[in-house]
């Protein structure tokens, strides 16, 4: 079997495990009794609704940073303003259910004596146009942000930097009340999506199947990107920029497609992960959460795809377990684990893996003995004789 073939094997079982809980989860919260063994309570369920969003956000990081070497430290800030716009939509169905009860305005507006609703709110009590916003304003600030950078030949460190400022600047602007987004407090308070209560067992599995299923739509997309006559040529830009370049292909095209594409993936995983969790807030824009985004992506292996959805799922999960535990321990555990892995598994666990797989499949073709069995032939030959 090839490598690309290997890729492909492993892409199916990712799928096929992803079906299987998109099926399993829903079973067992809604079908078993809640004294069984097997049942899966409601909150458990959205806690891994918001693994799969982070799943899918790491994934959209590694179409650019494992296929690209786009290392944007700012992919954070794409994530936050796909849940910035589902929460806008959310908060626009709380209508006068609100603790001030203003069939308009969210109660942070009257509470800052707001006189009307700003204009970008607008059009947000229709979900067809927050999803519309959940797609354009994450995909319009990487085009102009790509366009802008990648046409100067911004690369790099330089280029990591950069993505970190805008990402720190967004959070300082949300930070203001006078952005008319909720300011230190953010968007909270939930009460409604499409008409289902947010808090209702069954939307909360609805909701948890349908990240399941974006992030499986996510990651076809990524695939089809990476595997195409594109995806090479963005490889080629990963590899030799300047090479590619020299060939006659216009490398800063198809770089800012491919971080227009990952910002809009970004979005979509912010959007799915709000209505899970709660609340967004600015906190969502602070350059660490991007930072462990990375982690994410470098534990599970870059340019895998696969690898960096597992990793924001194990990592996010161990997060869960040790912050528990041990909170004030966590964040020199998680630097820890980089490092480790930088010196250890530079590849990461399912770069490694797909690597000794294919390295045995590969000796297992070649004629005659393998490199191990020849010296025990040998010594057997030398007490016969």
């Amino acid at each position: 079997m090839t490598y690309d073939g290997l890729i492909d094997r492993k892409g199916w079982i990712f799928l096929g495990v992803l079906a299987a809980f998109a099926v399993a989860v829903p079973i067992l919260n809604l079908l078993t009794p809640p004294d069984s063994a097997l049942h899966v309570p409601t909150y458990a369920v959205s806690l891994m609704g918001k693994y799969l969003a982070y799943a899918m956000l790491a994934l959209s990081l590694d179409l650019v940073w494992g296929y690209c070497g786009i290392l944007s430290l700012g992919h954070g800030a794409f994530f936050a303003l796909g849940g910035y716009a589902m929460g806008m939509y959310l908060m626009r169905q709380i209508g006068p259910r609100g603790v001030y009860g203003h069939p308009v305005l969210p109660d942070f507006m009257v509470f800052l004596n707001y006189k009307e609703l700003p204009w970008y709110w607008h059009g947000f009590d229709w979900f067809p146009f927050a999803a519309l916003m959940v797609l354009l304003v994450p995909g319009l600030l990487a085009f102009v942000f790509g366009w802008l950078a990648f046409r100067s030949r911004v690369t790099g460190v330089y280029l990591s930097i950069i993505t970190q400022a805008m990402t720190f600047a967004l959070m300082l602007a949300f930070f203001r009340n006078d952005m008319g987004l909720g300011g230190n407090n953010g968007l909270t308070d939930f009460k409604d999506i499409l008409g289902f209560p947010v808090q209702a067992q069954g939307t909360r599995v609805t909701l948890f199947v349908l990240t399941a299923l974006a992030l499986a739509l996510a990651y076809l997309v990524a695939r089809a990107m990476t595997t195409s006559a594109y995806g090479k040529v963005l490889i080629a830009i990963r590899d030799a920029e300047s090479r590619t370049r020299f060939l006659g292909y216009r490398t800063d095209h198809f770089k800012v497609l491919a971080f227009t594409v990952s910002a809009m993936m970004a979005g979509v995983a912010g959007a799915l992960y709000v209505p899970q969790v709660g609340i967004i807030n600015p906190s969502e824009f602070t350059p660490a959460n991007s930072i462990e985004a990375v982690i994410w992506v470098a534990v599970g292996g870059r340019g895998t795809l696969v690898g960096a959805a597992l990793g924001g799922v194990l990592v996010n999960y161990a997060k869960t377990l040790l912050t528990g535990a041990m909170p004030d321990a966590w964040l020199f555990m998680l630097g820890a684990l980089f490092v480790v892995v930088t010196l250890f598994l530079p590849r990461g666990i399912v770069g490694t893996l797909v690597e000794a797989v294919g390295g045995r499949r590969a000796r297992a073709a070649l004629p005659g003995p393998a490199p191990g069995e020849i010296a025990p032939k040998l010594a057997e030959e030398g007490r016969g004789s």
